[in-house]
C-alpha cells in the first residue's frame, strides 16, 4: 500500500461519500447484527454507522490505512477492533460471524475467489454477507473500456480493478443473493446475501 494513496483516500472520496455513498452505507451496515466481520476496512469510512451490530472486528492488510482509521473507531457507538490480516487469509474459527460486510473492497483483493471461500468459512451458515461494490458493467462498450482501463488504474489506485464481476463470484461460490441494488447505471451494486 502506497502511504501518499492511504492518506488522500479520504479527500478524493469525499465527493461521492457525502452525496450518495454515504445513504448506501447507513442502509447495508443497518442490516449488520451479532458478531461483524468487515473485510479491507481501509480508513474506517464504515465505522460512525454501525447501529445494530453487537461487536465489529475489522479486517485490514494496509498498516497505513489502518492508521487513518483509529480517529474513526471513536466516532462508533459500536466496539470495533481493527486486526491487520488479508481477506484471502482470515485469522478466525469457522463460522464465528453472524455477519461478513464489504464495502469497496473486493475491487482490490489480489485473490478475489480465495477472499469469499475464507469469507463463507467464517460465517455462520445462514449469516448475513453485506456488500457495496463497484463492478464491471453490462454495457459492452462501458466493459470493454473498463477492461482497456484496469492495468493503468491498478497502478495508480493502488491495485483497484475496475473490471470485477463480484456479483458472478458469490454465486459461483454458493452465496444465495436476496437484494441487489444498482446505482450509476450498474457501475455499483449493494448485495444482501446469505451463507448457505
Amino acid at each position: 500500500m502506497n502511504r501518499h494513496f492511504a492518506f488522500w483516500y479520504d479527500f478524493f472520496m469525499r465527493p461521492l461519500e457525502k452525496r450518495k455513498f454515504k445513504r448506501i452505507r447507513i442502509e447495508l451496515l443497518s442490516n449488520a447484527t451479532g458478531q461483524v466481520l468487515e473485510l479491507g476496512s481501509g480508513t474506517g469510512v464504515n465505522f460512525p454507522f454501525y447501529q445494530t451490530a453487537d461487536t465489529v472486528t475489522a479486517v485490514e492488510p494496509s498498516e497505513q490505512m489502518m492508521e487513518q482509521s483509529f480517529s474513526k473507531i471513536k466516532q462508533s457507538k459500536i466496539p470495533i477492533k481493527v486486526v491487520q490480516a488479508s481477506a484471502e487469509a482470515l485469522p478466525f474459527e469457522d463460522g464465528h460471524f453472524d455477519t461478513i460486510v464489504a464495502t469497496l473492497v473486493f475491487c482490490t483483493i489480489p485473490n478475489p475467489e480465495k477472499a469469499i471461500m475464507e469469507m463463507k468459512r467464517v460465517c455462520k451458515p445462514g449469516g448475513k454477507i453485506l456488500l457495496f461494490e463497484h463492478v464491471k458493467m453490462k454495457n459492452r462498450f462501458l466493459a470493454s473500456l473498463q477492461e482497456m482501463l484496469t492495468p493503468f488504474w491498478k497502478k495508480i489506485c493502488d491495485g483497484c480493478c475496475l473490471n470485477r464481476n463480484t456479483i458472478k463470484l458469490l454465486e459461483t461460490h454458493g452465496i444465495a443473493i436476496t437484494k441487489v441494488q444498482k446505482y450509476y447505471g450498474d457501475l455499483f451494486v449493494y448485495v444482501e446475501s446469505v451463507n448457505q
